[in-house]
């Protein structure tokens, strides 16, 4: 019987089969952080949104993204699209669903940081800001985010291995945690850590509260 799964072409090794997640997973040992919904959240479909996250090595995040709720309603990018850019790498992301994670070093919010893009259908960007939305720059000489997307009627998981840069090796690490939403009208939902001010901001200052 072929499993109710669906998932990517390149499997990370760290997740065999959904049977056997729980045992062969590195993430399932380590709790999850909720996300919130901004309170004008149109995108109605997903009601749970969990992120784990660790870094087995220095230079090196494992993240995986737990949606549940009517994951039929969300839009999910072609996989097919990866192709239309070099490994992947597109710009825009934000624009539809997709996951993300902003990286500061230590305490030095809002100092420099990173911005990961994650998009379901494999396809991710990844950028440099020398401080808040300031400096913005393709981040390069890093090899590309692996990506695993496997989703059933209620649940959306979303599995991605980040290489950091030697910068920031050797510092604790504080993350914003995020996820865009896009249901099948277009409207856009907005889910993160911590929403600072009046409107959704992943990149405020104050949205930095993972630290490992």
């Amino acid at each position: 019987m072929r499993s109710p799964w669906h998932h990517s072409a390149e499997v990370p090794v760290y997740i065999i089969n959904i049977r056997t997640r729980e045992a062969s997973n590195p993430l399932s040992r380590h709790p999850s952080v909720a996300l919130t919904p901004f309170t004008a959240d149109p995108a109605a479909a997903i009601r749970q949104i969990e992120v784990r996250v660790t870094r087995p090595a220095p230079t090196r995040l494992l993240l995986e993204y737990e949606l549940r709720g009517d994951v039929a309603g969300v839009l999910l990018a072609d996989p097919a699209a990866a192709a239309a850019a070099p490994n992947g790498f597109t710009d825009g992301l934000w624009r539809h669903t997709c996951m993300e994670v902003f990286i500061g070093a230590g305490s030095a919010a809002p100092g420099p940081y990173l911005e990961f893009n994650l998009a379901p259908g494999g396809r991710w960007a990844a950028y440099r800001f020398s401080g808040y939305r300031a400096g913005m720059a393709p981040l390069t000489g890093i090899e590309p985010p692996r990506i695993e997307l496997r989703t059933q009627s209620e649940r959306l998981l979303l599995a991605a291995q980040l290489a950091i840069p030697a910068d920031l090796a050797a510092t604790s690490l504080r993350l914003g945690l995020a996820v865009v939403v896009e249901n099948a009208q277009g409207q856009l939902g907005y889910w993160a850590l911590r929403h600072a001010g009046d409107r959704p901001d992943f990149h405020h200052p104050d949205s930095f509260e993972f630290e490992i």
